[in-house]
C-alpha cells in the first residue's frame, strides 16, 4: 500500500532516537518507538493522508489494521487515528469483530482507552441495540482489557450515558485488584460526574469500590 510505505519511510527519516528510549520506557519497553511527538507525528500523518485520501477510503480498515501490526507504536497510533477519522458514523455491524481484535492486539492503556472512546463508543452509539450483546461478552472475558473497554465507552456521552449500565459495570468488577480495571471504574465515574455529581457521589458513597476507584471518581467532586 503506497500510504503505509510513504508514512513509513517519513517517519523512519524524522525519528529521533533521543526521544525513542524514554517514550519506550514510559510503555514498560512494551514497543519501540522512532521516538516523533504527539504534534510532530499528527503533522506528517495528516499531510500525508490528504495525499492518499482515496486509497485510504476504499481500505480504510485494512489500512488500519496493517498498520496496527507494525512494531513501531507510531504507526499503530495512525492506524487508530485514521479509523476514527474516516470511519465516524460510517461502522457496519460486523465491525465490532474487528474492533474486539484491536482491543486485544498490541494492548495497553494508551490503545484500548483511545479505541474504547473513540471507535467502541461511536460504534455503540451508531448500533445501540448492540450494546447489551457487546456489554456481556466483553465484561466476561477473562481478558481485562476487553474489561476496561466496556467500563469506559461511554466517556463521551456525557448526558447520553446510561448511568444503570455504568454503575451495574463497576459494581460487577468492584473486586477486581487489576489496576487498570480499578483505574477505570475510577476515571468512567469521574467523567460522569461532570454531567451529575450527586449521582456520582451517591452511588460511590453506597458501594464497595476499591480505595482506588472511589479517589478517582470523587477527585473532582
Amino acid at each position: 500500500m503506497n500510504f503505509i510505505t510513504e508514512l513509513e519511510t517519513k517517519f523512519k527519516t524524522k525519528q529521533h532516537p533521543e526521544n525513542a528510549l524514554p517514550m519506550a520506557k514510559y510503555m514498560k519497553d512494551l514497543f519501540p518507538f522512532f521516538g516523533i511527538k504527539t504534534d510532530e507525528r499528527r503533522a506528517i500523518f495528516k499531510s500525508i493522508c490528504k495525499t492518499h485520501q482515496a486509497e485510504i477510503n476504499e481500505n480504510a480498515r485494512a489500512i488500519s489494521w496493517e498498520l496496527f501490526l507494525k512494531k513501531e507504536r507510531e504507526l499503530q497510533y495512525c492506524g487508530i487515528e485514521l479509523l476514527i477519522k474516516n470511519l465516524k458514523n460510517k461502522y457496519v455491524i460486523d465491525d465490532i469483530i474487528w474492533i474486539e481484535k484491536l482491543l486485544i492486539t498490541n494492548s495497553w492503556w494508551d490503545s484500548v482507552d483511545t479505541i474504547s472512546k473513540f471507535i467502541l463508543g461511536d460504534y455503540l452509539q451508531q448500533f445501540p441495540a448492540e450494546i447489551p450483546t457487546v456489554v456481556a461478552r466483553f465484561s466476561n472475558a477473562e481478558n481485562i482489557w476487553l474489561n476496561r473497554s466496556v467500563i469506559l465507552f461511554q466517556l463521551g456521552y456525557k448526558s447520553q450515558t446510561d448511568f444503570k449500565l455504568l454503575q451495574s459495570l463497576c459494581t460487577k468488577h468492584s473486586n477486581s485488584n487489576e489496576f487498570f480495571i480499578r483505574k477505570a471504574i475510577g476515571w468512567a465515574l469521574r467523567e460522569y460526574a461532570k454531567t451529575d455529581p450527586e449521582a456520582v457521589r451517591g452511588f460511590v458513597l453506597q458501594s464497595n469500590l476499591k480505595p482506588l476507584s472511589k479517589k478517582e471518581a470523587l477527585k473532582n467532586i
